[in-house]
């Protein structure tokens, strides 16, 4: 798998570079043919937390995961156990897809009885609770003011301006991203 490293905040070492190298290295067993769309990596510091966001596209599949610590090694480590759960989890149905459709090869690996256990975690998402609301058409900055007062991490609205349904939502580092429709 080829990928790219980028470091905010701090340099990139060697020694990260190969531990990169070696964790990423990991996930060419789930594949039966290794991707050839290049793997993200980014490696950050802010605030004393070490940061790791992994973005793998794959056809049919975006796998990406993000992880912080107090230690960059530690973050790798869980960044690349987030992405094999990711794997098995999509393994099925991506397989499954692809049987459908006829493809020739499967995107993962089929590891027999393995597939069977991770279906049966698919099949137990569950919706516990349900919310029907009317759209109040509102600008952005009302949105914003609204997902604060209820404490939500999202907020979603009808935009005044475009009169299109759109997402507001709080990110990980404190500001504000905008959903639209495409």
């Amino acid at each position: 798998m080829k990928y790219s490293i980028r470091g905010q905040h701090i340099q990139v070492t060697e020694a990260l570079k190969e531990y990169v190298d070696k964790k990423l290295s990991r996930l060419d067993k789930y594949f039966e043919v290794p991707p050839t769309s290049d793997a993200y990596v980014t490696l950050s510091v802010i605030r004393d937390l070490h940061s790791v966001e992994v973005t793998i596209p794959l056809p049919g599949v975006l796998l990406r995961a993000e992880e912080k610590s107090d230690d960059m090694y530690a973050s790798m480590d869980a960044v690349i156990d987030k992405l094999e759960r990711q794997i098995r989890k999509h393994k099925t149905k991506v397989n499954r897809k692809f049987r459908q459709d006829g493809g020739l090869k499967t995107l993962f690996r089929d590891e027999g009885s393995v597939a069977v256990q991770y279906e049966e975690e698919e099949d137990s998402l569950e919706v516990v609770r349900t919310k029907r609301f009317a759209f109040k058409p509102m600008d952005v900055e009302e949105a914003i003011l609204q997902m604060n007062m209820i404490g939500h991490n999202f907020f979603v609205f009808s935009n005044i301006d475009t009169q299109e349904v759109n997402v507001v939502y709080k990110r990980n580092d404190g500001k504000y991203g905008l959903i639209e429709q495409g």
